[in-house]
């Protein structure tokens, strides 16, 4: 298999790396470059300047109102986006409730949802895990009973991201009780302005508003807003949670986070050791080979051949990847980067009081590294836990 890119491709990377720096404005590549804390008006800043291009939905078909790219050319797009330091598209909307939409909602569904995912104006958010259902899913327990022309939704939803600014969210709900649990479950899209639905903050343990908990209190949802037959949600929860663990995987992300490992390290004096080059070197040749994985599966799907199914394997590699290193950065600042400063996370803080003061010799890029180490261990368990994933990769690669 031919992993380089064609030349064609080349001349598309130079197009899309071009309107990328171009457009993406500077105050917010700087706050990611920095691993800063970005706030909804830089995150859906950034979603409408890729709406009005057509572009956040880059992964959409021509007959869905995206750009019509192969997969190859996806992944050109999200790398250099991440590496220009544009903010990580929030996935709910383009990346995992749209396709199901594309692929199983009617017509109708798709002219009233779609227009508002691309253009970047309705913001998205996921209810699918619940308390005692994170990783088995099939085991919700938050209803939709029908009642004429309308669902009434009663239950909670957990460790929703971002929910605090939604204003639809995609859930499982459980409309039968009997049979296996994977028949009973039905996938509906509800608006978050509905009355019933109230939104509590889950403070995490670097101090974030990331996650929240989603109650439902008799919130009636129309029927129209069930995505396709009734009981049949498990097989659209499945369609998506694939580009869920793929999208987690987030190769382009670590490069660009392996470059600033670098620098940090080049700052703090210790990229000379060559015990810590060692690691930022296996750190390298992990990255490199999760990208290779990817682009296999990507040259698989170009090639119009079944895709390897990798999908959680490459979750739990970029998961880890992604721990690693945040565990690289704290140890190249040493005890700088022990101190956990809640308000170093905002762009323009300078730390004077406190580094000038209190602890000498800080820079500022340590600042951040505690918070980024902290939000970090999470990777390993959201969107299907590690453990988890390693079954559902034996079962389905070994048998």
């Amino acid at each position: 298999m031919d992993l380089n890119f064609t030349p064609e491709e080349q001349a598309f990377r130079g197009e899309v790396r071009a309107w990328v720096r171009a457009h993406l404005p500077t105050h917010i590549s700087d706050k990611v470059h920095k691993a800063l804390r970005l706030d909804k008006a830089d995150l859906q800043g950034w979603a409408r300047i890729l709406g009005a291009k057509g572009w956040h939905g880059w992964a959409w078909p021509r007959e869905f109102g995206g750009p019509g790219w192969n997969a190859v050319q996806r992944h050109i797009f999200e790398e250099e986006c991440a590496l220009a330091g544009a903010p990580r598209v929030v996935p709910f909307g383009p990346v995992m409730v749209a396709p199901v939409i594309m692929a199983f909602g009617t017509p109708e569904q798709h002219q009233r949802f779609l227009p508002g995912i691309m253009s970047g104006d309705v913001w998205w958010s996921q209810g699918y895990s619940e308390p005692g259902s994170g990783s088995d899913l099939a085991s919700v327990k938050t209803r939709a009973e029908r009642q004429g022309d309308q669902f009434i939704v009663n239950g909670q939803k957990t460790w929703t991201t971002l929910g605090q600014h939604g204003d639809w969210i995609f859930c499982l709900v459980r409309t039968n009780f009997e049979g296996k649990p994977q028949a009973g479950i039905s996938f509906l899209l509800i608006d978050m302005t509905s009355p019933g639905v109230t939104v509590r903050p889950i403070i995490t343990i670097d101090g974030e508003h990331e996650v929240n908990e989603v109650f439902f209190d008799n919130v009636e949802v129309p029927v129209e807003n069930l995505v396709g037959q009734e009981n049949q949600g498990w097989t659209y929860a499945k369609y998506l949670l694939a580009h869920e663990r793929t999208n987690i995987a987030d190769v382009n992300r670590a490069k660009r986070e392996l470059e600033r490992l670098k620098r940090i390290a080049v700052t703090e004096g210790v990229y000379d050791d060559l015990r810590f080059r060692d690691q930022i070197a296996l750190l390298e040749v992990d990255i490199v080979a999760l990208e290779m994985m990817v682009l296999r599966v990507l040259g698989a799907e170009k090639g119009g051949k079944k895709a390897l199914e990798v999908a959680g394997l490459l979750k739990i590699r970029g998961s880890e990847i992604q721990q690693r290193y945040t565990e690289l950065m704290m140890l190249a600042a040493g005890p700088y980067a022990v101190p956990f400063l809640f308000e170093a996370m905002e762009a323009g803080w300078q730390g004077d009081q406190y580094f000038a003061g209190g602890f000498p010799g800080g820079a500022l890029h340590a600042a951040p590294l505690a918070a980024n180490y902290f939000n970090y261990r999470k990777t390993t368990i959201y969107g299907g836990s590690n453990e988890v994933q390693r079954n559902i990769v034996a079962q389905t690669l070994l048998g």
